[in-house]
C-alpha cells in the first residue's frame, strides 16, 4: 500500500506520539503545519496569513512527496478547526464544508438551527453586543444565565450571571478581550454569505443563555459520506463551584437507555446541520430529576483532552478518527481493547491567583509514571508565571497540571489523583486580587 502524506495543522510532539500509535499508523506519514505555538501558547491568530503559510507549506511539502497530499486535519479548536475548509479545498481533500462547519462553531447560529432540528433539547437564548450599555436591559432571561462569546475555545470569557452585579463585574473584562478571537473569527464569516439573521449578529456579540444542568457528559463520533457513527461517551465532573472541570471520565456511567437517546438525537442533528466528512464532538446534560436531555454545544473535531483516555480504554486514541475520516477511510473504531476498564483526564487547579514559585522536578514526575504505570503528567505553569496570564483558562479558576491516569473503576482513578498530588510539588504565592 502507498503511504498517505496527512498534513496535521499545529502537530506538537505529544499528539504526534498518539497519531503514530494509532490502528493504521503505518500507511500513514504525518507532517506538521504551522509551528504549535502559534495555535497553542498565544491569543493572536491573524488568521488570514495563516491559511495562507498553512497553504504554502503543504504545497511546498506536497512537492517533495511527488504532489501526494492526501489529507489535511486537525485536533485544536479555535483557530485550527475553522481554518480547515479553506485549506482543504485548496488542495480538493476530504473536508466539511465551511457551511457546515459554521452552524456548529458560531454559538448563535447553532442554536437557530438546533431549535429547528431538535427543538426539546435547547435552552433558551438571545444574543447581545457587550458595547451596549444597556444590553442587560434586553436580555429577556430570568437569573441565573450564562454568557459567553458567539465563538470561544474552552471557557474564555465566559460567566454565570446571578445579578446585576455579576453582570457588571464580567462586561469590562469581556470587552476588554474578546476582540482576541472576534476579529480573526470575522474575517472567517466574510468567506461565507450568512442568513439574514446571522449576520445581524456582529462577531463580537455574545450569547446569553438559560442555565441547563444535570449530569454533563460529551459524546464523540463522526460524519463519513453522511454515516454518522458515535464512538464513545465521556462523562464531564465539575468542582462543587459548577463551572470548572475536575475531571473527563471514560466510559460513561449514565445508564445505557440515556446513552442510546443521546445517540438518536446526534444522528438527526448532524445530518441537518450539513455537518459532514469529519470527527465531532456533542456535550450534553441529562437532568435526572425531569428525565431530560440538554444540548450544550457541538464540537468539530475530537477532544484531544480524551485522546490519551480512549487510548488508554479502547487501545486507540480518537485521533485515529481523525485521520481515517480524513482519507475517507471507515475508522472501525476498537472498544475496551485498551490496557484498563476505566481512565480519566484530571485537572490540579487552584481558584485564586498568584505567582508559580516551583513546580514538580523531573525526578518527581518520573517517579509517579514509575510508582502508577500508564499515569502521564502534563504541568500547565512553570516558574515565575502568573496564573492570571494563563491561556484557555475558565473565569474562575487556573489549571497547573494535567494528568492523565487509568484504573480499574473509579475509586481507583481517584486514588491514583489523590497519590499523584502527595508526590508532585507546585508553590504557589499568592496575591492580591
Amino acid at each position: 500500500m502507498n503511504t498517505k502524506h496527512v498534513f496535521v495543522i499545529g502537530l506538537n510532539e505529544f499528539n504526534r506520539g498518539l497519531l503514530e500509535r494509532t490502528p493504521h499508523a503505518s500507511d500513514y506519514t504525518f507532517h506538521g503545519v504551522l509551528d504549535p505555538a502559534e495555535v497553542y501558547d498565544t491569543y493572536d491568530f491573524p488568521i488570514a496569513d495563516m491559511v495562507r503559510r498553512s497553504i504554502e507549506q503543504i504545497a511546498a511539502a506536497g512537492e517533495k512527496t511527488g504532489g501526494s497530499v492526501d489529507a489535511v486535519c486537525g485536533y485544536m479548536d479555535f483557530p485550527v478547526s475553522t481554518m480547515l475548509p479553506l485549506i482543504c479545498r485548496e488542495f480538493g481533500v476530504r473536508s466539511p464544508s465551511i457551511e457546515g462547519l459554521l452552524k456548529c462553531e458560531h454559538k448563535y447560529w447553532s442554536r437557530i438551527e438546533q431549535k429547528r432540528i431538535v427543538p426539546d433539547h435547547i435552552p433558551e437564548f438571545t444574543a447581545f453586543d457587550p458595547f451596549d450599555d444597556d444590553a442587560l436591559s434586553k436580555i429577556a432571561l430570568p437569573y441565573p444565565f450564562w454568557i459567553k462569546p458567539i465563538k470561544s475555545s474552552g471557557s474564555f470569557l465566559g460567566f454565570r450571571i446571578n445579578t446585576e452585579e455579576d453582570f457588571a463585574a464580567a462586561i469590562p473584562q469581556i470587552r476588554e478581550q474578546i476582540g482576541l478571537i472576534s476579529d480573526p473569527f470575522g474575517w472567517v464569516l466574510d468567506q461565507v454569505e450568512l442568513p439574514p439573521e446571522v449576520a445581524l449578529v456582529e462577531p463580537h456579540f455574545c450569547m446569553a443563555e438559560s442555565i441547563i444542568g444535570g449530569r454533563q457528559c460529551t459524546l464523540e463520533g463522526y460524519s463519513l459520506d453522511g454515516c454518522v457513527e458515535a464512538t464513545g461517551i465521556v462523562d464531564s465532573i465539575r468542582y462543587e463551584n459548577g463551572v470548572s472541570f475536575f475531571r473527563y471520565e471514560y466510559p460513561s456511567s449514565l445508564p445505557y437507555k440515556i446513552q442510546d437517546r443521546m445517540v438518536h438525537l446526534t444522528e438527526k442533528l448532524i445530518p441537518a446541520l450539513g455537518f459532514d466528512n469529519s470527527a465531532f464532538n456533542i456535550e450534553y446534560y441529562w437532568d435526572r430529576e425531569k428525565d431530560r436531555i440538554w444540548l450544550l454545544e457541538v464540537n468539530t473535531r475530537v477532544s484531544q483532552s480524551h485522546a490519551d483516555i480512549f487510548e488508554k480504554v479502547d487501545g486507540a486514541s480518537n485521533q485515529a478518527i481523525t485521520v481515517d475520516v480524513a482519507l475517507g477511510r471507515d475508522p472501525a473504531f476498537p472498544y475496551q481493547r485498551g490496557e484498563f476498564p476505566r481512565a480519566a483526564k484530571f485537572f490540579w487547579r487552584v481558584f485564586e491567583d498568584g505567582i508559580v514559585r516551583a513546580v514538580p522536578t523531573g525526578e518527581e514526575i518520573e517517579r509517579v509514571e514509575r510508582e502508577i504505570p500508564g499515569t502521564v503528567v502534563r504541568p500547565q505553569v512553570t516558574p515565575g508565571m502568573r496564573l492570571a496570564e494563563l491561556l484557555e483558562q475558565d473565569s474562575y479558576s487556573y489549571a497547573l497540571c494535567y494528568l492523565f491516569v487509568g484504573g480499574e473503576d473509579q475509586k481507583d482513578l481517584l486514588d491514583k489523583y489523590i497519590r499523584c498530588q502527595e508526590l508532585l510539588t507546585f508553590e504557589i504565592e499568592a496575591v492580591e486580587a
